[in-house]
């Protein structure tokens, strides 16, 4: 272990994590560990910290049919509000 930490909880989550440490017999410091590795992890804190992270795997995954819809995104827009008017 590297650095401790010292956390003040309200009695009903040092009630649930002491019940839960029994329950999984660890010690309430493993239960406090594993939570907060969890967390880390669902919260994206270790390596997806950009937008750009969160939706690189969708990046290139949608085809409009349209060849040139990045250049002329304008054109194609007003014309579709065209029809639609």
């Amino acid at each position: 272990m590297n650095s401790q930490l010292t956390v003040r909880l309200p009695d009903d989550l040092e009630k649930g994590l002491s019940i839960l440490a029994r329950k999984l017999r660890l010690k309430r410091a493993d239960v406090v560990r594993m939570a907060l590795e969890r967390f880390l992890k669902e919260a994206g804190a270790e390596e997806e910290s950009r937008p750009y992270d969160k939706v690189r795997g969708l990046l290139g995954s949608f085809s409009s049919g349209i060849s040139d819809l990045g250049e002329s995104h304008r054109e194609h827009l007003l014309r579709k509000f065209r029809r639609l008017a």
